[in-house]
């Protein structure tokens, strides 16, 4: 609104100066018309003698005949002081007769020139005398006075301009209520927006801010949300985490609780088994920390240490390792050839938690494969078993937190071992799975991208 009306003053101000100076030209050019005209007469010879004037009266009394003047001019003739004659006009003669024309017509009578006043009836009057110069007549001088009055034109101007200002002051109210409007449909959304946002709380993340149209609001809107649906899904993930790793802590606190409680201070027998069975379970209670410490790693950009690693080698060592994990056939089910950029120690770490998971549901004894290929950009690390399998409903399950299917007796695992491997999966930007293996059993395969191009890579 500042800045039309601004505009629109500025517009007004320069209309106005532009033309009230095209005024001002207009009167100095018809001054000089007539004063051209005047010396050409004064030049030539008297139409009746066919020679030049011989009196001032004589010439000043044709120009006069001759001449038609405009509504806001005047001509008046002087011989010497006196009014020769003046030309017809709407004004009369009383305009002759103001005290200030007099003097300025006394003043320039002899010299000539153009004065401007400011008459209190008429308004802006210009005066321009233009003396006599005459070759015979010297004694009796004489004068030519070109009155213009510019009321008539300045108050047409002003006129313009008020109507200008009327006009100016109706559109700027116009303008200003569009303005209004327009700015309040279009920051509907960032009302909407800021009012949701107040009531998301960060136990509540459910809210999402309405989006409607195709525009920039909108985006942004969209954008919003989709923060909203990644924030909820983060909190959601750590409340879920707190809660397992709360239950899952839980038992062995409770075990050596316990036992210390029923303790018999008396009884060395006694004594060490308790001493025993708390030392186990916070080693048990230890191993879970370190698992869940690691996930919490995860998604940390330090977590992953990529270098360029041969992909024979390091399945070669992936299997020596291996190999100390149990009384198994371990065997090597093919290699890729070629230079990987992983982390090798967290891949290692990866592939060796499968390999365990592998001797853990076999028998001694029997066949587990360990092997990788290079195809496409991508690079395919699996373990291969002849065990127990995974029923196809708990093959998603097992890679979430504490997600476990089918164990043997024994296994005091806590079911992070699968969602670590998904994590290292995930950081180096890949993925992981498990398949049914030929001939019974499980597979599973990391498969990742060849040139490390992970998030944050």
């Amino acid at each position: 609104m500042v800045v039309t009306a601004a505009a629109m003053t500025s517009a007004g101000i320069l209309v106005y100066a532009l033309e009230s100076a095209q005024v001002d030209s207009d009167t100095n050019q018809q001054i000089d018309q007539e004063i051209l005209e005047f010396r050409a007469l004064q030049a030539g010879d008297d139409p009746l003698t066919g020679a030049p004037f011989a009196d001032t009266e004589r010439l000043l009394s044709l120009f006069q005949d001759r001449n038609v003047t405009d509504d806001d001019e005047i001509l008046v003739t002087y011989l010497g002081s006196e009014v020769l004659d003046s030309s017809p006009n709407r004004f009369g003669r009383a305009i002759l007769d103001e005290a200030e024309y007099e003097q300025v017509v006394a003043s320039r009578l002899t010299g000539g020139g153009t004065e401007v006043y400011e008459s209190p009836q008429y308004g802006e009057v210009w005066v321009t005398v233009v003396p006599v110069e005459n070759r015979i007549d010297r004694d009796a001088p004489g004068a030519l006075v070109i009155v213009n009055l510019l009321a008539e034109e300045r108050s047409e101007l002003n006129r313009t301009i008020r109507t200008y200002a009327i006009i100016t002051l109706l559109s700027l109210a116009l303008i200003t209520a569009l303005a209004f409007w327009q700015a309040g449909r279009l920051l509907a959304p960032l009302t909407t927006l800021r009012d949701t946002a107040r009531e998301i709380t960060a136990t509540d993340l459910s809210r999402r801010i309405p989006a409607r149209g195709n525009d920039d609001v909108t985006a942004l809107t969209h954008t919003i949300n989709d923060m909203l649906d990644r924030l909820e899904a983060g909190f959601e993930a750590q409340r879920n985490f707190l809660d397992d790793a709360g239950h899952e802590l839980k038992t062995p606190l409770t075990v050596v609780r316990g036992h210390v409680e029923l303790l018999e201070h008396g009884d060395a027998e006694d004594v060490a088994e308790t001493r025993d069975l708390v030392l186990d379970e916070i080693d048990r209670m230890t191993r879970l920390v370190e698992d869940l410490v690691l996930l919490a790693k995860a998604r940390r950009p330090d977590f992953l240490t990529p270098r360029k690693v041969d992909l024979d080698k390091l399945t070669h060592s992936m299997l020596a390792k291996s190999r100390a994990l149990g009384d198994r056939d371990w065997k090597l089910d093919g290699k890729g050839a070629g230079q990987v950029v992983v982390d090798e120690q967290r891949i290692t770490q990866a592939v060796l938690q499968l390999a365990d998971n592998a001797a853990k549901h076999t028998d001694a004894g029997a066949e587990i494969a360990v092997g990788s290929a290079l195809e496409d950009g991508w690079v395919r690390l699996w373990v291969r078993d002849t065990g127990d399998g995974v029923p196809v409903d708990d093959r998603e399950h097992v890679f979430e937190r504490f997600g476990r299917s089918l164990v043997r007796p024994g296994d005091e695992g806590f079911g992070l071992g699968l969602s670590i491997v998904k994590a290292i999966a995930t950081a180096h930007g890949g993925t992981v799975g498990v398949t049914e293996a030929a001939g019974g059993g499980a597979r599973f395969e990391l498969r990742l991208p060849r040139e490390g191009a992970w998030p944050g890579s």
